[in-house]
């Protein structure tokens, strides 16, 4: 995935249509919150295993599919109001994850770290 590409193309969509103004991070914070909640509702009252299956129905699958993307469009947008590099903060919180979650802790758990 070329990021850089991808990243410009979200900034020129937004440039294009004069949106500036409205793609502060309060409100880019709050609109990925929503397209998060949006994901979450296809989810709702589905069974666990119904919810590992939902790919096999091409209509749920573009629905979530369609999410993601808003999600991750929103993603990129706050990173690139805040100056900041997705893969390396990606990487950092991965370091810092397996030093709070170290594999002989947490190995088959669902516990938080401060549960150890």
């Amino acid at each position: 995935m070329d990021l850089d590409k991808l990243s410009k193309l979200v900034e020129q969509f937004a440039e294009e249509r004069q949106w500036g103004e409205f793609h502060n991070i309060k409100n880019l914070v709050m609109s990925l919150s929503i397209e998060s909640a949006e994901l979450m509702e296809i989810f709702q009252w589905l069974t666990p295993d119904q919810s590992e299956r939902i790919s096999e129905n091409e209509q749920q699958k573009e629905r979530v599919s369609e999410e993601l993307a808003d999600i991750f469009i929103y993603l990129l947008k706050i990173v690139n109001k805040l100056d900041l590099n997705l893969e390396e903060i990606c990487y950092s919180k991965m370091d810092k994850n397996a030093k709070k979650y170290p594999v002989e802790k947490s190995r088959g758990r669902a516990t938080k770290y401060t549960d150890f």
